[in-house]
Protein backbone atom coordinates (compact mmCIF):
# COMPACT_ATOMS: atom_id res chain seq x y z
CA UNK A 1 0.00 0.00 0.00
CA UNK A 2 0.91 3.63 -0.68
CA UNK A 3 1.90 5.97 2.15
CA UNK A 4 1.65 9.26 2.96
CA UNK A 5 4.81 11.40 3.55
CA UNK A 6 6.43 13.21 5.79
CA UNK A 7 8.95 14.86 3.68
CA UNK A 8 9.85 18.09 2.53
CA UNK A 9 12.60 18.86 0.83
CA UNK A 10 14.92 21.90 2.28
CA UNK A 11 13.66 25.46 -0.41
CA UNK A 12 17.30 25.74 -1.03
CA UNK A 13 18.03 22.48 -1.75
CA UNK A 14 15.12 21.03 -4.21
CA UNK A 15 16.92 20.39 -7.32
CA UNK A 16 17.03 16.49 -7.37
CA UNK A 17 21.19 16.51 -8.38
CA UNK A 18 21.86 18.64 -5.17
CA UNK A 19 19.80 16.69 -2.33
CA UNK A 20 21.88 13.64 -4.31
CA UNK A 21 25.61 15.32 -4.26
CA UNK A 22 25.03 17.68 -1.26
CA UNK A 23 25.49 15.01 1.38
CA UNK A 24 27.68 12.98 -0.60
CA UNK A 25 30.34 16.08 -1.03
CA UNK A 26 29.66 17.74 2.01
CA UNK A 27 28.95 16.03 4.62
CA UNK A 28 31.61 14.46 7.17
CA UNK A 29 30.19 12.06 9.45
CA UNK A 30 32.51 10.71 12.07
CA UNK A 31 32.38 7.14 13.50
CA UNK A 32 29.80 6.62 15.45
CA UNK A 33 30.51 5.51 19.48
CA UNK A 34 31.31 2.48 20.69
CA UNK A 35 32.08 1.42 17.21
CA UNK A 36 34.06 -2.32 16.35
CA UNK A 37 34.92 -4.66 13.14
CA UNK A 38 34.22 -8.11 13.28
CA UNK A 39 35.75 -10.32 9.73
CA UNK A 40 33.32 -13.28 9.10
CA UNK A 41 34.48 -16.50 7.64
CA UNK A 42 32.24 -17.06 4.33
CA UNK A 43 31.02 -20.64 3.30
CA UNK A 44 33.48 -20.37 0.47
CA UNK A 45 36.42 -19.15 2.45
CA UNK A 46 36.21 -15.93 1.54
CA UNK A 47 35.30 -12.87 4.35
CA UNK A 48 33.17 -10.34 5.18
CA UNK A 49 33.72 -6.94 7.38
CA UNK A 50 31.41 -6.15 9.84
CA UNK A 51 31.32 -2.68 11.39
CA UNK A 52 28.97 -2.88 14.92
CA UNK A 53 27.31 -0.05 16.94
CA UNK A 54 26.48 -0.16 20.27
CA UNK A 55 26.60 -3.07 22.65
CA UNK A 56 24.39 -4.85 25.24
CA UNK A 57 20.77 -6.53 24.44
CA UNK A 58 19.51 -3.95 22.59
CA UNK A 59 17.33 -4.83 19.05
CA UNK A 60 20.04 -4.92 16.09
CA UNK A 61 19.85 -3.63 12.87
CA UNK A 62 21.61 -5.00 10.17
CA UNK A 63 22.55 -1.77 7.42
CA UNK A 64 23.05 -2.63 3.97
CA UNK A 65 24.97 -0.23 1.77
CA UNK A 66 24.92 0.55 -1.72
CA UNK A 67 27.02 0.40 -4.96
CA UNK A 68 30.88 1.48 -4.28
CA UNK A 69 29.52 2.15 -0.68
CA UNK A 70 30.71 0.96 2.39
CA UNK A 71 30.29 0.99 5.60
CA UNK A 72 31.74 3.96 5.90
CA UNK A 73 28.88 5.91 3.57
CA UNK A 74 27.82 9.45 5.07
CA UNK A 75 24.28 7.36 4.99
CA UNK A 76 25.55 4.43 7.22
CA UNK A 77 27.27 6.69 9.95
CA UNK A 78 25.02 9.24 10.32
CA UNK A 79 21.69 6.50 10.62
CA UNK A 80 24.34 3.98 13.07
CA UNK A 81 24.69 7.16 15.30
CA UNK A 82 21.05 7.96 15.34
CA UNK A 83 19.77 4.76 15.56
CA UNK A 84 22.35 4.37 18.71
CA UNK A 85 20.59 7.52 20.00
CA UNK A 86 17.33 5.86 19.89
CA UNK A 87 18.00 2.64 21.94
CA UNK A 88 19.06 0.40 18.74
CA UNK A 89 22.36 -1.34 17.63
CA UNK A 90 23.74 -1.88 14.44
CA UNK A 91 25.75 -4.08 12.00
CA UNK A 92 26.55 -2.77 9.16
CA UNK A 93 28.05 -4.86 6.27
CA UNK A 94 30.45 -4.37 3.73
CA UNK A 95 30.32 -6.24 0.34
CA UNK A 96 32.96 -8.37 -0.72
CA UNK A 97 36.04 -6.16 -1.21
CA UNK A 98 34.45 -3.20 0.01
CA UNK A 99 36.00 -3.03 3.84
CA UNK A 100 39.40 -1.25 2.70
CA UNK A 101 41.01 -4.66 1.93
CA UNK A 102 40.23 -7.09 -1.13
CA UNK A 103 38.19 -9.79 -0.67
CA UNK A 104 39.50 -13.21 -1.50
CA UNK A 105 37.87 -14.31 -4.78
CA UNK A 106 36.84 -13.29 -7.71
CA UNK A 107 33.60 -13.19 -6.99
CA UNK A 108 32.21 -10.08 -5.44
CA UNK A 109 28.94 -8.54 -4.79
CA UNK A 110 26.06 -7.75 -7.07
CA UNK A 111 22.72 -5.99 -7.27
CA UNK A 112 21.10 -9.98 -6.58
CA UNK A 113 23.56 -11.30 -4.03
CA UNK A 114 21.93 -12.28 -1.12
CA UNK A 115 23.69 -15.04 -0.05
CA UNK A 116 25.59 -12.86 2.09
CA UNK A 117 23.28 -10.53 3.81
CA UNK A 118 21.95 -14.34 4.63
CA UNK A 119 25.18 -15.54 6.20
CA UNK A 120 24.89 -12.22 8.61
CA UNK A 121 21.38 -12.88 9.27
CA UNK A 122 22.00 -16.45 10.05
CA UNK A 123 25.53 -15.93 12.52
CA UNK A 124 23.50 -13.06 14.27
CA UNK A 125 20.17 -15.44 14.64
CA UNK A 126 21.98 -17.77 15.96
CA UNK A 127 24.38 -15.59 18.64
CA UNK A 128 20.95 -14.28 19.60
CA UNK A 129 17.88 -16.43 18.80
CA UNK A 130 15.70 -13.93 20.38
CA UNK A 131 16.91 -10.26 19.74
CA UNK A 132 14.52 -7.83 17.82
CA UNK A 133 16.30 -8.01 14.38
CA UNK A 134 15.55 -5.74 11.48
CA UNK A 135 17.17 -4.58 8.59
CA UNK A 136 18.07 -1.29 6.12
CA UNK A 137 19.38 -1.34 2.55
CA UNK A 138 20.44 2.28 0.53
CA UNK A 139 20.39 2.14 -3.16
CA UNK A 140 21.52 -1.35 -4.54
CA UNK A 141 21.34 -2.66 -0.49
CA UNK A 142 18.03 -1.86 -0.91
CA UNK A 143 17.80 -3.92 -4.10
CA UNK A 144 19.38 -6.89 -2.08
CA UNK A 145 16.92 -6.48 0.63
CA UNK A 146 13.65 -6.82 -1.33
CA UNK A 147 15.08 -9.49 -2.81
CA UNK A 148 15.96 -11.77 -0.30
CA UNK A 149 13.07 -10.53 1.80
CA UNK A 150 10.77 -12.04 -1.21
CA UNK A 151 12.80 -15.51 -1.43
CA UNK A 152 12.21 -16.19 1.58
CA UNK A 153 8.91 -15.00 2.30
CA UNK A 154 7.84 -16.19 6.13
CA UNK A 155 10.89 -17.44 7.03
CA UNK A 156 12.82 -14.94 8.48
CA UNK A 157 12.47 -13.83 12.06
CA UNK A 158 12.52 -9.84 11.01
CA UNK A 159 10.26 -7.24 12.96
CA UNK A 160 10.59 -4.90 10.13
CA UNK A 161 12.80 -3.48 6.78
CA UNK A 162 13.08 -0.35 4.92
CA UNK A 163 14.51 0.03 1.48
CA UNK A 164 15.37 3.76 0.29
CA UNK A 165 16.11 4.82 -3.19
CA UNK A 166 16.23 0.88 -5.05
CA UNK A 167 17.09 0.53 -8.37
CA UNK A 168 13.26 -1.63 -8.50
CA UNK A 169 14.08 -2.46 -12.64
CA UNK A 170 17.91 -2.61 -13.13
CA UNK A 171 17.93 -2.50 -16.97
CA UNK A 172 15.58 0.56 -17.06
CA UNK A 173 18.16 2.33 -14.39
CA UNK A 174 20.73 1.23 -16.16
CA UNK A 175 19.52 2.78 -19.75
CA UNK A 176 18.71 5.92 -17.31
CA UNK A 177 22.10 6.23 -16.69
CA UNK A 178 23.14 6.67 -19.69
CA UNK A 179 21.75 9.84 -20.32
CA UNK A 180 21.96 13.46 -19.78
CA UNK A 181 23.49 14.61 -16.40
CA UNK A 182 22.84 11.04 -14.80
CA UNK A 183 26.08 10.21 -17.17
CA UNK A 184 28.13 11.90 -14.78
CA UNK A 185 27.60 9.70 -11.95
CA UNK A 186 27.63 6.44 -14.24
CA UNK A 187 31.17 7.65 -14.86
CA UNK A 188 32.19 7.74 -11.32
CA UNK A 189 31.10 4.60 -10.30
CA UNK A 190 32.25 2.59 -13.23
CA UNK A 191 35.19 4.66 -12.68
CA UNK A 192 35.76 3.15 -9.27
CA UNK A 193 34.42 -0.45 -9.92
CA UNK A 194 36.96 -0.72 -12.41
CA UNK A 195 39.59 0.40 -9.81
CA UNK A 196 37.98 -2.02 -7.45
CA UNK A 197 38.54 -4.74 -10.13
CA UNK A 198 42.22 -3.82 -10.71
CA UNK A 199 43.38 -3.64 -7.26
CA UNK A 200 41.20 -7.01 -6.48
CA UNK A 201 43.74 -8.85 -9.32
CA UNK A 202 46.78 -7.24 -7.56
CA UNK A 203 45.54 -8.95 -4.41
CA UNK A 204 44.96 -12.13 -5.72
CA UNK A 205 48.01 -12.50 -7.64
CA UNK A 206 49.81 -11.54 -4.19
CA UNK A 207 47.95 -14.05 -2.31
CA UNK A 208 48.99 -17.29 -4.52
CA UNK A 209 45.14 -17.31 -5.72
CA UNK A 210 46.06 -17.96 -9.46
CA UNK A 211 43.30 -19.70 -10.61
CA UNK A 212 40.63 -16.95 -8.82
CA UNK A 213 43.39 -14.54 -10.36
CA UNK A 214 42.63 -16.03 -13.63
CA UNK A 215 38.90 -15.39 -13.68
CA UNK A 216 39.42 -11.82 -14.02
CA UNK A 217 42.21 -11.90 -16.24
CA UNK A 218 39.78 -13.56 -18.43
CA UNK A 219 37.45 -10.90 -18.49
CA UNK A 220 39.90 -8.71 -20.43
CA UNK A 221 40.59 -4.93 -20.66
CA UNK A 222 37.77 -2.72 -18.67
CA UNK A 223 39.31 0.35 -19.70
CA UNK A 224 36.60 1.46 -22.54
CA UNK A 225 33.91 0.37 -20.84
CA UNK A 226 31.44 2.85 -20.46
CA UNK A 227 27.98 2.06 -19.47
CA UNK A 228 26.68 -0.35 -17.15
CA UNK A 229 25.25 -2.54 -19.69
CA UNK A 230 28.39 -3.46 -20.84
CA UNK A 231 29.75 -3.74 -17.45
CA UNK A 232 27.22 -5.95 -16.04
CA UNK A 233 27.30 -8.45 -19.29
CA UNK A 234 31.06 -8.27 -18.96
CA UNK A 235 31.92 -8.40 -15.55
CA UNK A 236 29.50 -8.79 -13.27
CA UNK A 237 27.54 -11.92 -15.30
CA UNK A 238 30.44 -13.68 -16.23
CA UNK A 239 31.52 -13.81 -12.38
CA UNK A 240 28.43 -14.54 -11.27
CA UNK A 241 26.79 -17.24 -13.52
CA UNK A 242 24.64 -15.26 -15.66
CA UNK A 243 23.87 -16.05 -19.16
CA UNK A 244 24.68 -12.46 -20.43
CA UNK A 245 23.27 -9.03 -18.90
CA UNK A 246 19.49 -9.79 -19.72
CA UNK A 247 19.34 -12.81 -17.59
CA UNK A 248 21.07 -10.64 -14.40
CA UNK A 249 19.08 -7.72 -14.73
CA UNK A 250 15.82 -9.63 -15.48
CA UNK A 251 16.78 -12.53 -12.27
CA UNK A 252 18.11 -9.65 -9.84
CA UNK A 253 15.69 -6.80 -10.22
CA UNK A 254 13.79 -6.74 -6.67
CA UNK A 255 9.93 -5.46 -8.16
CA UNK A 256 9.21 -8.92 -9.19
CA UNK A 257 9.93 -9.86 -5.40
CA UNK A 258 7.92 -7.13 -3.48
CA UNK A 259 4.31 -9.61 -3.48
CA UNK A 260 6.55 -12.67 -1.90
CA UNK A 261 7.52 -10.15 1.09
CA UNK A 262 5.94 -11.10 4.82
CA UNK A 263 8.34 -8.83 7.11
CA UNK A 264 6.38 -5.29 7.52
CA UNK A 265 8.68 -2.97 5.01
CA UNK A 266 9.08 0.46 4.37
CA UNK A 267 9.77 1.35 0.23
CA UNK A 268 10.94 4.71 0.48
CA UNK A 269 11.09 5.97 -3.12
CA UNK A 270 11.89 9.93 -4.83
CA UNK A 271 10.02 10.35 -7.64
CA UNK A 272 12.97 12.50 -9.25
CA UNK A 273 15.28 10.35 -8.19
CA UNK A 274 18.06 10.64 -11.02
CA UNK A 275 19.22 6.61 -11.44
CA UNK A 276 15.90 6.04 -12.51
CA UNK A 277 12.24 6.58 -13.82
CA UNK A 278 8.89 6.28 -12.58
CA UNK A 279 9.09 3.15 -14.84
CA UNK A 280 10.56 1.35 -12.12
CA UNK A 281 7.64 1.93 -9.71
CA UNK A 282 5.00 -1.27 -8.60
CA UNK A 283 1.65 -0.83 -9.35
CA UNK A 284 -0.60 -1.42 -6.45
CA UNK A 285 -0.91 -5.35 -7.11
CA UNK A 286 2.45 -6.03 -7.23
CA UNK A 287 2.87 -5.26 -3.51
CA UNK A 288 2.41 -7.23 -0.43
CA UNK A 289 -0.12 -5.86 2.30
CA UNK A 290 3.43 -6.09 4.19
CA UNK A 291 5.29 -3.20 1.69
CA UNK A 292 4.50 0.00 2.51
CA UNK A 293 5.38 2.46 -0.31
CA UNK A 294 6.57 6.26 0.70
CA UNK A 295 6.80 7.90 -2.84
CA UNK A 296 8.30 11.63 -2.30
CA UNK A 297 8.25 14.84 -4.75
CA UNK A 298 11.81 15.26 -4.37
CA UNK A 299 14.54 13.62 -2.62
CA UNK A 300 17.29 12.52 -5.61
CA UNK A 301 18.78 9.31 -4.86
CA UNK A 302 19.76 8.43 -0.90
CA UNK A 303 19.09 12.53 -0.37
CA UNK A 304 16.26 13.60 1.40
CA UNK A 305 17.25 16.48 3.31
CA UNK A 306 15.32 18.86 4.72
CA UNK A 307 15.51 21.83 6.88
CA UNK A 308 14.65 25.83 6.61
CA UNK A 309 18.55 27.20 7.21
CA UNK A 310 20.41 26.86 4.05
CA UNK A 311 23.70 24.82 4.63
CA UNK A 312 22.20 23.24 7.92
CA UNK A 313 20.58 20.35 6.34
CA UNK A 314 18.07 17.82 8.13
CA UNK A 315 18.68 14.19 7.00
CA UNK A 316 15.03 13.31 6.99
CA UNK A 317 15.92 9.44 6.62
CA UNK A 318 17.48 9.39 9.92
CA UNK A 319 13.99 10.76 11.26
CA UNK A 320 11.87 8.53 9.76
CA UNK A 321 14.22 5.15 9.27
CA UNK A 322 14.43 5.06 13.31
CA UNK A 323 10.27 6.37 13.56
CA UNK A 324 9.25 2.81 11.19
CA UNK A 325 11.51 0.62 12.83
CA UNK A 326 10.02 1.62 16.89
CA UNK A 327 6.35 1.68 15.54
CA UNK A 328 7.15 -1.99 14.84
CA UNK A 329 9.47 -3.16 17.25
CA UNK A 330 6.53 -4.35 19.77
CA UNK A 331 4.74 -5.94 16.97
Amino acid sequence: MQTKTTFKAAWWLTNSHLQTLYPALLRNTPNPPDYRRERLITPDHDFIDIDYCGYGNRPLIMLIHGLTGSSQSEYIKGLQSTLLKQGFRSAAINFRGCSGQSNNRARSYHSGETEDIHFLYQTLRQREPETPIAVVGFSLGGNVVLKWLGEHGDRLKLFAAVAVSVPLQLDICATKLDNGFAKCYRGNLLKDLKVYMHVKLQHLENIGQSEEAAKIKALGDLSAINSFWQYDDRVVAKLHGFNDVHDYYRRSSSRQYLKSISVPTLLIQAVDDPFMTTEVLPGPNEISPYVHLELTKHGGHVGFISGLIPFKPEYWLEQRIPEFLMGHISG
